[in-house]
């Protein structure tokens, strides 16, 4: 998988993987959660579960280190354990209460449970929902799968051994393994046509170095073409079944989303990122913005800016009152 160009669009379309809590459990157990969030995972760090939830024909069986991506559900069901008698009902949300409670001694345990979610704006929604099925099975067999176990076992880590700085670990390590995630899904999966699917294409990879490294630059199909050893027509026909979108058309959104970063982080001028991004006016640039985006640059900055300063104020009014947001399963 091309890995710098991925680390570039994590970082434009800010995506981060937050696990956000989990639980242990001997002997049978039911788990049940309502779903809000758009993208939800869970990893079976330990032992076995069957998953249910809408949108699918029968319930999943999760492997140890197997990890369940849901896409758009509206509510989920766990179950696990061996033994005879009723399941006990895990009550969610439960943070990390249950590990501490087991005194970080999970040798017993039958089942360790993992959760979260990944954390979108909206062109980070539009790279994985759209390459991501109702529920994608994460398999610990897959090619990345040692990665990923290794992922699961640190964050256990730093859940059970009470360590300093155990929070601010947790969050890179949910980056890490949000990464670890995808590349095995990568490996396994077939993906459909979208983003994600062409940033994995070995064969579009000169191309898209291209127009990443220059993207202000005005591209013709024919030198796109040269630099992945493709005629135009090839070149297109292979981009556009990759990408589910033409090259120049792709060429265009990620200059969009480069100027909406530039725009959340920057002061720079409208017209200077209007030339940086090869357009010959602010006005061209601001019509194709708000072509793509929905509002001007300007009303998208201004909105940005406010919406950040009334979550700053809201933040330091809870700090002030001792409130303290409870850590959340995710499931």
């Amino acid at each position: 998988m091309t890995g710098d160009l991925l680390s570039e669009v994590f970082d434009v379309v800010e995506i981060r993987g937050l696990v956000s809590g989990g639980f242990t459990a001997r002997r049978p157990w039911v788990a049940r959660s309502a779903l809000t969030e758009p993208l939800k995972f869970i990893a079976m760090a330990r032992g076995r579960a069957r998953l249910a939830t809408d949108g699918i024909g029968a319930p999943l069986d999760l492997q140890p280190g197997d990890i369940a991506i849901l896409n758009g559900r509206s509510w989920l069901e766990l179950r696990g354990g061996t033994g005879e008698g009723p399941p006990r009902e895990i009550e969610v949300p439960v943070g990390y209460s249950s590990f501490h409670d087991a005194a970080a001694d999970l040798t017993d345990a039958d089942d360790i449970v993992l959760g979260g979610h990944i954390d979108l704006n909206p062109a980070g929604e539009a790279l994985l929902l759209e390459a991501l099925p109702p529920v994608g099975h994460v398999r610990a067999s897959a090619a990345a799968a040692p990665r990923l176990c290794s992922s699961l076992d640190r964050i256990l880590d730093e859940v059970t051994g009470n360590l300093m700085g155990s929070a601010f670990a947790i969050r890179q390590h949910g980056q890490l393994l949000l990464l670890d995630m995808l590349r095995a899904y990568v490996d396994q999966a077939e993906l459909p046509p979208g983003r994600l699917r062409l940033l994995a294409d070995e064969r579009l990879r000169p191309a898209l170095d291209l127009m990443h490294a220059e993207p202000g630059k005005p591209w013709r199909l024919a030198e796109l073409a040269r630099a992945a050893s493709m005629s135009r027509t090839t070149f297109a026909a292979r981009f556009r079944l990759v990408a589910g979108i033409p090259p120049l058309t792709y060429l265009s959104r990620w200059r969009m989303l480069l100027a909406q970063r530039a725009l959340r982080e920057g002061d720079d001028r409208i017209s200077s990122l209007a030339s940086v991004l090869g357009y010959a006016s602010e006005s061209a640039f601001s019509t194709a913005f708000k072509r793509e985006v929905g509002e001007s640059p300007r009303y998208y900055r201004y909105q940005y800016r406010h919406q950040m300063r009334d979550e700053a104020e809201a933040h330091a009014g809870d700090q002030r009152s001792g409130h303290r947001p409870a850590r959340q399963l995710g499931v």
